[in-house]
């Protein structure tokens, strides 16, 4: 039997916990290390994370503002044809195997413009708000004098920003560049000509990122292409112009059906012209059905973004006319909208483009019959919205040729 003191006595199998100071100086530094790495581990992970969300922003605010500079554009007859060039575009250089990004030209000069009129709102609220009290003085009878001195405020504030701000943009118009006005340096070289001429030429390099005229040509030349593919569209409007029937109706129908089969090619159409930069490539329907029999599906569910998911809601803004002083901001809807599904496009055409042969065999014969088989009623629902939106939209009958899916994103003013 145990003696009750081997019942209290601490158990060999336990081992005995040691104090930092007991231990030996080779596990301490052991220790030490350790927490300095998992320290340095933990700080390297933050800076990661950090950085990410800098990027996850920046780039955020530079395709608002992308987005919103093509919605302006695409407020301005002719110029809209920028805006048309632009997305298709995009569609095709991703197609040539560029990133999403990097498809996009002016992207980050045009977070520059953003940024540079979110600037000038904020800093021109000052001057308005002394505008503001000068004019509601004059109204209640002040002083002369108080207005006068309002008024003679207001200059000095819009006098002061104008400076402020241009000194901004010629330090580059970065975020820091706003917020610190680096008064040291202005002293030395605003009144040198040198940094005034840097500014001009870097305002010219700022404004040719955007190639606009490159934009304009192909935006020019794929509206050229599309509005041949659209004439049974034109053909429906002639027939059902005057409400007649028999012939007219027939030719209506015809017409339906030839635009129908017309737009099972017309987007990817507008990719590959996009891509090859030759008119013939719109009209090249052999090299099109040759990229959906590599990646059927990939083709399929281009389509379904770029006739059905984005498209199709975009006409409930074509009910009712826009008033111009506001037109731009439905275009940015429509921009928001239309730029992913010519993404969409892009991607399929570089997925098809990685596969040199088509597969043969059973398998794959039949998802491609399946695939063929589910495009037409993607091509039919969108047909029929087209239909319904002569009797929805205000523009009527013009509807039939302002698709928004494969023209300007911009139904009211469309070309």
């Amino acid at each position: 039997m145990n003696s009750p003191t081997a019942v209290f006595a601490p158990s060999a199998a336990i081992p005995a916990t040691r104090s930092p100071a007991s231990m030996p100086m080779s596990d301490q530094t052991a220790t030490g290390q350790a927490t300095a790495r998992r320290t340095i581990k933990l700080g390297n992970r933050l800076g990661r994370l950090w950085r990410w969300l800098g990027r996850t922003v920046a780039t955020s605010f530079n395709l608002a503002s992308l987005i919103a500079l093509l919605a302006v554009a695409a407020a301005v007859p002719v110029i809209q044809l920028v805006t048309l060039g632009y997305t298709v575009g995009v569609a095709g250089r991703i197609a040539s195997g560029q990133s999403v990004l990097s498809s996009m030209p002016g992207l980050r000069q045009a977070g520059r413009v953003g940024l540079a009129a979110i600037v000038v709102f904020v800093f021109a609220l000052p001057t308005k708000m002394l505008v503001h009290w000068a004019s509601v003085a004059g109204l209640l009878g002040s002083p002369p004098t108080t207005v006068f001195l309002l008024h003679l405020a207001s200059w000095l504030a819009a006098g002061v920003t104008l400076v402020y701000l241009c000194w901004a943009w010629i330090r580059g118009g970065r975020l820091v560049d706003y917020l610190w006005p680096a008064p040291v340096r202005f002293v030395k070289s605003a009144w040198r000509p040198s940094t005034w001429s840097t500014a001009a030429d870097r305002l010219w390099r700022l404004t040719g990122s955007f190639d606009a005229m490159g934009h304009l040509w192909l935006g020019i030349q794929t509206f050229v292409g599309t509005l041949i593919w659209l004439i049974p569209a034109m053909l429906i409007i002639a027939a059902n112009r005057n409400g007649k029937t028999g012939l007219a109706g027939l030719i209506g129908v015809l017409s339906l059906l030839a635009l129908g089969l017309a737009m099972f090619y017309l987007p990817m159409l507008q990719v590959q012209f996009a891509r090859e930069r030759r008119f013939r490539a719109l009209f090249d329907v052999k090299a099109v059905r040759l990229t959906f029999r590599r990646s059927p599906w990939a083709y399929t569910a281009a389509m379904l973004v770029s006739l059905v998911l984005a498209p199709i809601p975009l006409y409930l803004l074509k009910i009712e006319a826009t008033p111009r002083e506001v037109v731009w901001l439905p275009c940015v809807v429509f921009v928001t909208f239309m730029l992913p599904a010519r993404i969409c496009a892009g991607l399929a055409m570089r997925r098809a483009s990685r596969f040199t042969e088509v597969r043969r065999g059973f398998w794959p014969t039949t998802s491609r019959v399946l695939a063929r088989l589910s495009m037409v009623p993607i091509v039919g629902l969108y047909l029929l919205f087209v239909y319904l939106s002569q009797y929805t939209s205000w523009d009527g009958l013009q509807t039939w040729i302002q698709q928004h899916a494969i023209l300007v994103p911009y139904p009211f003013l469309g070309v």
